[in-house]
């Protein structure tokens, strides 16, 4: 979904939501780069109190190298393709391959650590779709560059000292980008495995665990590598299908020739499957209009090179080139609010200060200016049973992945609640379309305004400070724990207003947050 802003007053602040909150001011690029550059700081600390045996200059010369290499070489690359080079991703791919490759002065080792620098540099343009790449690149730099012979990625951040920062970073990655399940549905797999072929080797159950974890690279590989964004295929069934699959393929020992097991070739298998199962075509957007639905929210319309294939409440990515970098790439996801076969395709986007790059470039286009669709994805869609009856909540513009579903009629054969959090009448967006979706609608204003009178007023001061708990949400909808309940909005406020349905009996709570690279 589009990253949105919820009322101020819809729901007490949880810790959860102070993360959401801290964490949402760093895009992933930003964050992966601060837990990697802290790691390797700390692997330095460990190298100097000698619990790691490299050497400081060979590790300072390493990493300069890897740091070095990969950020000229994206730039040299970036100016032949005549594209904007993406500065934090080159650094993210110096530092991935500082921790894959021994530091060491041996030629040929620093040979191939250069050679695996260029290869992942070039793997983003020359193993690209549509400006998306396929591989990740420090897999197919490292993969490519064990093949010469000369050098074979050791993946030393898999060492027991590298554990006491590397496990909360790891926690901290995942928790940013939704991908516990995907990363525990790897690790009990790949664990199994591993521990299985230990025991079978002779080490007691807890020596088999303890050194899967801390001498394998399974931490590092699924917090860092398998669960990237940008690589994994469009729906949570097929990322847990892939994590499983890889899980295998990293565990099982095999050597086909002059190919082996390695943590990198179960990487790149798993970036192929999930290309295969994206969204692989070219799908060019005309823009048609927008308009606006709020003082602070714009509509966006395209038409389709072709017909969009797509469930109600999924999101589709862009890529928005803009002239000055933001340092948040280029591609931003947004949920879709038309209808599946519709003539147009409909964004709604907050456009109220502070605009970043991406979004000046949509405010920018002009009628018949085209744009890239590059995925489609997402699994906030409604159950198939339609007498289960349902309660979405949507604070401030997370109303938008709930249009879809309405504008296919979810509303027409069910028991729908829709509660709208915003901050006064002014701000409750698509009123026209919530009029006549069937659904009953009830608005909860954080100014006490009056809300359209199709829409039943649920008042301001229900909760301790006029928040939004547990007792005033079962007030407000008193079978809640029949309904199965939706909630979108800004990460902090999904997170309070998921404790807060949970408190008033939700038995099932599906949420929509947005994390993106």
């Amino acid at each position: 979904m589009s990253p949105v802003d919820a009322p101020k007053t819809g729901a007490a602040v949880s810790p959860a939501g102070r993360l959401d909150t801290l964490l949402g001011k760093y895009t992933m690029y930003r964050l992966i780069l601060l837990v990697l550059s802290a790691l390797a700081a700390y692997s330095l600390l460990l190298n100097a109190l000698g619990w790691l045996t490299f050497g400081i200059p060979q590790m300072l010369v390493h990493l300069v190298l890897c740091l070095g290499l990969t950020y000229v070489s994206n730039r040299g690359l970036a100016a032949l393709f005549r594209v904007r080079p993406h500065s934090e991703s080159s650094l993210i791919t110096g530092l991935l391959l500082y921790f894959l490759f021994w530091p060491t002065f041996a030629p040929m080792d620093m040979a191939g650590v250069a050679l695996a620098c260029v290869l992942a540099s070039a793997s983003k343009y020359a193993l690209a779709w549509r400006g998306r790449h396929i591989f990740n690149p420090a897999a197919a730099g490292a993969f490519v560059t064990g093949l010469t012979g000369l050098n074979i990625a050791t993946w030393w951040a898999a060492t027991p000292a590298m554990l006491w920062l590397l496990v909360p970073g790891i926690l901290l990655v995942l928790y940013r980008t939704r991908k516990f399940l995907m990363a525990t549905v790897f690790l009990v797999v790949a664990t199994a495995i591993i521990t299985t072929e230990l025991l079978q080797a002779g080490l007691s159950f807890g020596s088999a665990l303890w050194q899967a974890f801390a001498q394998r690279p399974l931490l590092f590989f699924v917090g860092f590598m398998l669960t990237e964004p940008l690589t994994l295929p469009p729906r949570r069934w097929q990322q847990l299908a892939l994590g499983a699959v890889v899980g295998v393929v990293f565990a099982v020992p095999y050597n086909l020739g002059f190919i082996a097991n390695s943590p990198e070739l179960a990487l790149l298998l798993g970036n192929l499957l999930a290309f295969l199962v994206g969204q692989r075509g070219g799908l060019k957007l005309r823009f048609t209009g927008s308009r606006p639905l709020t003082p602070s929210t714009t509509e966006f319309a395209f038409e389709p090179s072709r017909p969009v294939r797509f469930v109600p409440g999924q999101y589709m990515e862009l890529d928005l080139p803009h002239a000055k970098s933001d340092g948040k790439g280029r591609r931003r996801v947004f949920s879709l609010t038309s209808a599946p076969g519709s003539d147009e395709v409909k964004f709604g986007v907050r456009t109220a200060d502070p605009l970043s790059a991406a979004k000046k470039v949509l405010l920018g286009l002009k009628p018949g200016d085209q744009v890239t669709a590059t995925s489609v994805g997402g699994d906030f869609v409604l159950p198939r049973d339609p007498a289960r009856p349902l309660l979405l909540i949507a604070a401030g513009i997370g109303i938008t992945p709930y249009l879809a579903h309405l504008a296919s009629g979810a509303a027409k054969d069910r028991d729908v609640v829709l509660l709208l959090l915003a901050r006064n009448a002014e701000e409750i967006a698509y009123a026209d379309e919530l009029r006549t979706s069937g659904a009953r609608i009830v608005a909860r204003l954080a100014d006490g305004s009056a809300p359209p009178s199709f829409i039943t007023e649920a008042g301001t001061n229900t909760g301790a400070g006029g928040r939004l708990d547990g007792a005033s949400l079962q007030a407000l909808v008193p079978d809640i724990a029949g309904r199965s309940v939706y909630i979108s909005g800004s990460p902090a406020s999904v997170a309070s207003l998921r404790r807060a349905a949970r408190e008033a009996g939700a038995r099932r709570v599906h949420v929509d947050s947005f994390s993106g690279y």
